[in-house]
């Protein structure tokens, strides 16, 4: 297990009682995966259900919908209207403004296109989508520098770029960014309001004032889906009432977690999105563990 050197930084999991049900355990809308895409959606919704939701509905393209049933037998489905593409169309708009005022938490984005209907749907949510939103995929161009667009939003917003993605949202190149990630991660999030996750080695989580560095994963998770399932855990754990700076460092930390107990088994070659999936329960588990034995 990789124990960070600033575990301390890292809040603990939330408590489950002997009363705990599915309705504390928090609600995620995923709005997520197009033609060509689904598994994008597929991945953030099962990656929420590993990481300990209570209820996921998967907002889906309806002419994808049997495929996403097929791929999600835990994970609820809505779908919506779809563009001749399967990519969300616009009006789809009313539907996921209503389905996101019943949910503690939202994903946008991950295997999104922007072309269309779609990246103006995306524009369009972003202020209007009332909980805690966490940006990722598709949703970055449709932002494209505009950082205004999300400080008109009235609940927290997280970002998890990857340093392509960064750039793409700052205007400048990924060599750029490259060379001073803390400064560019700390600087978007003080004019955005959000908090910033800034994927890579080392990944970097700022709420635009304290930044965390994180210490876990490994290079075999640069693999397409990694970042759908980081969303996933990020947000599982917002709407299991952590706050979302905290949420943000747990969930990095524990999503490399995943990857590195999936690599001690499969290497550092075959690792796949999947794998991380299906390595967070002993992710969470070896994370208490440690905990209880620094607590005692």
């Amino acid at each position: 297990m990789t124990t960070p050197s600033n575990v301390a930084e890292l809040p603990p999991l939330p408590e489950r009682p002997a009363d705990y049900h599915k309705g504390r355990a928090g609600r995620v809308l995923v709005i997520a995966g197009s033609a060509g895409m689904t598994g994008s959606g597929a991945m953030a919704s099962h990656s929420c259900m590993r990481s300990g939701s209570g209820v996921v509905l998967w907002a889906i393209p309806k002419s994808l919908n049997a495929v996403g049933e097929t791929l999600s037998m835990e994970v609820m489905t809505l779908p919506i209207p779809d563009t001749p593409s399967g990519a969300p169309s616009m009006d789809a708009r009313e539907i996921l403004v209503e389905a996101a005022r019943e949910t503690d938490c939202v994903i946008l984005g991950p295997g999104l296109p922007v072309a269309g209907d779609t990246g103006e749907l995306m524009r369009l949510l972003i202020p209007e989508i009332f909980p805690t939103l966490i940006i990722d995929g598709g949703a970055f161009s449709a932002i494209g520098t505009d950082f205004m667009i999300l400080r008109k939003r009235q609940a927290p917003t997280i970002i998890t770029p990857h340093p392509g993605e960064m750039g793409r949202i700052t205007g400048k190149t990924v060599a750029e960014v490259q060379e001073k990630r803390r400064d560019f991660a700390v600087k978007y999030a003080k004019v955005s309001g959000a908090v910033v996750a800034l994927k890579g080695h080392d990944t970097l989580v700022t709420n635009g004032v304290d930044v965390y560095q994180n210490e876990s994963g490994n290079p075999g998770m640069s693999t397409a889906g990694a970042g759908d399932v980081l969303c996933g855990v990020i947000a599982s754990l917002v709407g299991q009432g952590v706050a979302p700076f905290e949420a943000t460092k747990l969930g990095v930390y524990l999503h490399g977690l995943a990857g590195d107990l999936a690599c001690a088994e499969v290497g550092v070659h075959g690792l796949i999105a999947s794998d991380i999936i299906s390595h967070l329960p002993a992710a969470f588990k070896a994370y208490n563990a440690a905990r209880a034995k620094g607590n005692s």
